[in-house]
């Protein structure tokens, strides 16, 4: 839904979304599985809700990014929550949503991957920062960390 219904298209190929936010949140917050069946799902369950042809280099970016940021978030567990959170989420979109996903699309629309990239490129570096602010506002807020200490312990 965040990534498909509640996006900003810029013409066919590129899209202002925050389709990524959940995979990252779920990734950091139950581990690299849970955001890989969760990037997975969400491109799949996004694909069929608007009618998108399903791209299998797409929904592997999709994926990676839900692993790269579970992954780099543990290994960066001395650092600072906010150091963690925008090297995972910075990590993230390099692997997944710039280069993969990107590589993918340019197959799919047969479009140069060095001028997909460069646009890309820049799109992602603004919504990272974003979604960075945003997943460090959601995981200090009392009602969301009070959630996830819920379902841990269960």
């Amino acid at each position: 839904v965040c990534g498909k219904l509640l996006a900003f298209n810029i013409g066919t190929i590129l899209r202002f979304s925050f389709e990524n936010l959940p995979i990252i949140l779920a990734s950091i917050a139950f581990g690299p599985f849970v955001g890989i069946f969760t990037g997975v799902c969400a491109d799949l369950i996004g694909c069929l809700i608007v009618g998108y042809e399903v791209n299998p280099l797409v929904t592997l970016g999709a994926a990676l990014i839900g692993l790269v940021s579970g992954v780099v978030y543990k290994l960066c567990r001395k650092l600072p929550e906010l150091a963690k959170i925008i090297i995972s989420v910075v990590s993230a979109h390099a692997i997944g949503s710039v280069i993969v996903k990107t590589f993918g699309l340019s197959r799919f629309y047969e479009i140069s991957f060095g001028l997909l990239l460069a646009w890309r490129t820049l799109n992602y570096v603004i919504i990272a920062v974003l979604e960075i602010l945003l997943l460090y506002y959601l995981l200090k807020s009392k009602a969301v960390k009070g959630q996830l200490d819920r379902i841990k312990h269960k």
